[in-house]
């Protein structure tokens, strides 16, 4: 495993994320989910990220009974706020100061820590002032609840403004997470140079398009059993976008390539996000250990030039590079 400083700070991450989304409390047993966050540690993951909203707080929960027992000091978690969660009343949603400062100390008793490495918006909030959240934010790290601060899925001048009003008020946001994979690049064009700029690190979600750069997936033919784009339970929501014939295509001609490179189809997707300079680390969720031993195989492996332009021709023309689509909700959700 190979680690990345994360932002302008001195705070180093693995490379290699492991993440709970759709899994833990979901698609996997409880049982299963140790297995994968022990095989996580056993490829020297220490990186873990969740949500408070995945499963409604229940994923917080099973990752901090799988992490029970490891030295705190050698781990970094991540958490977020900001979708409804627990009965999903008029105030359990958004970046408000009651939320972010109610919401913390719930995640902290789920996940068994008394702070996280880095506490996450998990989208902007249009509906909440930003000085009223960078504030609450601010008081969280200085209640030693946690240690940095991110954002997941903010534009380029929703960063900036956000970047500004944490540096007036003495902490670091330091992260954003997006969706970034060889077919969604939306962040390239602003979200990327605005980052440089900032001080501000990358951990980006889907590095293999929710399943779809592993190639398993054939133009014109039904989902295999048991895979995500099977799953009613969130998992084929997630992943339609990706499911048409051309992108299918495209993905095809990406084998070869990782072929001659003695990697898999889904280890050259997450190699390939890791490629950037201004990320410092992929997020890979697994339903089954044999995942996550595969997916960190990919750490420091480096791509050329030439294999680079190889996999823009391949799937160059499919890809979304819009930076437009980099939106948040313009209403808090229900």
């Amino acid at each position: 495993m190979e680690f990345r400083y994360l932002g302008n700070s001195g705070f180093k991450i693995s490379e290699i994320i492991y993440g709970n989304w759709l899994t833990h409390a979901s698609q996997v047993e409880n049982d299963i989910a140790t297995k994968c966050v022990n095989a996580a540690l056993d490829a020297g993951i220490t990186t873990f990220d969740t949500a408070d909203a995945y499963a409604n707080t229940a994923a917080e929960q099973v990752l901090g009974d799988a992490l029970k027992g490891q030295r705190r000091a050698s781990l970094e978690i991540f958490t977020k706020v900001y979708w409804p969660t627990g009965p999903k009343g008029h105030n359990d949603v958004g970046l408000s100061r009651k939320h972010i400062l109610e919401s913390i100390d719930g995640s902290l008793q789920r996940l068994g820590t008394d702070y996280v490495d880095l506490y996450q918006a998990h989208r902007y909030d249009r509906e909440t002032p930003l000085e009223e959240t960078m504030q609450a934010f601010a008081d969280v790290v200085r209640a030693g609840k946690a240690l940095y601060i991110g954002v997941s899925e903010w534009n380029a001048e929703q960063l900036r403004a956000g970047h500004a009003l944490a540096k007036d008020l003495g902490i670091q946001l330091i992260s954003n997470q997006p969706q970034y994979n060889m077919l969604w690049r939306v962040i390239e064009k602003d979200v990327i140079p605005t980052s440089g700029e900032l001080g501000v690190s990358q951990i980006v979600w889907s590095p293999v398009a929710q399943g779809v750069l592993t190639g398993k997936y054939l133009p014109g033919g039904d989902a295999p059993a048991g895979s995500r784009a099977a799953d009613e339970k969130g998992g084929a929501n997630a992943i339609k976008g990706f499911m048409r014939d051309d992108v299918l295509t495209s993905v095809q001609k990406l084998k070869p390539i990782a072929d001659e490179l003695g990697l898999t189809t889904a280890q050259l997707a997450v190699a390939w996000v890791l490629q950037n300079p201004n990320v410092a680390g992929a997020i890979v969720g697994a339903s089954r250990p044999e995942q996550v031993d595969s997916n960190a195989a990919a750490a420091g492996v480096k791509l050329s030039g030439d294999v680079l332009a190889r996999i823009d021709e391949a799937v160059g023309d499919v890809a979304e590079t819009d930076p437009a689509k980099t939106v948040s909700p313009e209403h808090r959700p229900a």
